[in-house]
């Protein structure tokens, strides 16, 4: 069933009003969001995405809104890997905490500009050119093999990064933030920021994962109107997720090897495609299944090595914690 363009229109109209709404009514103050705050709009983008998927499924059918349910797990979870850059990109350039939401709202709208136009000239592609799909697969599997055995993340280069390098031929750059700002007027010249700098490195970081994430829904879905809408959902929920689990990603100590598996699985299920179809319901289990063991798995290790550094910290510290001295005999 083709989708009409006013639905598209309608959705996109909805979301940029929501947006609106974020940014110019609960967080037209810059404030560190708390993990309240994170909370709720977590639940927020939640439950709409489960309404989203709940209507594709009663208006288009059950298929659809299974592919619909499956890429956004699929598209969350690897969205999810997102956190770690940004973690590492927000440390080295000590963005403080009242502007990160700021830097991750724009970066959000220039993510939805991009995977839109990723979105649509990879559905022409695969309309015009099917063996195309064989290529997305094997690019996949290799990423997979790749993600398992690179397991850490390489430190940001402040130095000789490339937003830098971008930034600084529109505008030379300012060496402290100014608040909230991207772009300052000194002197009578126009000035870029850190924070300019942070969301260009930010938006580069999007566009990487999502030459990832794009090919991998497309695994189970060639309908734009799903990939479309499942990764509009999927980052806007990242977006706040951040805030809410920004301290416990780094626990997740198997999360890019559990990442590495859905890759490669949904990599090898392009490639059968012609000869064998994997359900779409077996592809949402396997991303399920996965996910879980790759959470459960991390949080028991982190809970280990947590309790035998604890341990390990009282030993040295009784150690080194001076003897009383002992009363001589017959004293």
């Amino acid at each position: 069933m083709t989708v009409p363009l006013w639905a598209w229109i309608l959705f996109v109209a909805v979301i940029l009003v929501l947006l609106a709404i974020d940014l110019g009514v609960f967080h037209r103050r810059a404030h560190a969001v708390s993990m309240k705050e994170a909370g709720i709009w977590v639940s927020v983008w939640v439950t709409l995405s489960l309404l989203f998927g709940i209507g594709v499924w009663l208006v288009r059918g059950s298929e659809p809104g299974l592919q619909f349910f499956t890429g956004y797990l699929i598209e969350l979870s690897l969205s999810a890997d997102n956190m770690f850059v940004f973690v590492l990109i927000f440390t080295a350039f000590a963005v403080p905490a009242a502007y990160q939401h700021r830097v991750l709202f724009y970066g959000i709208l220039g993510a939805l500009v991009m995977r839109a136009a990723m979105i649509l000239g990879g559905a022409w592609l695969i309309e015009q050119f099917h063996w195309i799909l064989y290529l997305f697969g094997a690019f996949l599997v290799f990423t997979g093999i790749r993600m398992a055995l690179e397991r850490e993340e390489k430190e940001v280069d402040v130095e000789n990064n490339i937003a830098i390098r971008l930034v600084s031929r529109f505008a030379p750059i300012v060496p402290q933030y100014r608040g909230e700002h991207f772009l300052v007027r000194e002197g009578g010249r126009l000035f870029a920021t850190p924070l300019l700098v942070v969301l260009v490195l930010v938006e580069l970081t999007d566009l990487a994962f999502a030459v990832d994430s794009i090919p991998a829904i497309f695994a189970v879905t060639q309908d734009p109107f799903i990939v479309f809408t499942s990764n509009v959902f999927a980052i806007l929920g990242l977006r706040s997720m951040y805030f809410l689990l920004a301290n416990l990603v780094q626990r997740l100590v198997y999360l890019r090897l559990g990442l590495a598996v859905i890759l490669t699985f949904i990599g090898v299920k392009m490639l059968i495609a012609d000869f064998y179809k994997v359900p779409t319901l077996l592809s949402l289990g396997v991303v399920i299944t996965t996910l879980l063991i790759t959470i459960v798995a991390s949080l028991i290790v982190a809970e280990r090595r947590g309790v035998a550094r604890s341990v390990a910290e009282a030993a040295a510290a009784a150690r080194e914690r001076p003897h009383a001295p002992t009363s001589e005999p017959g004293s």
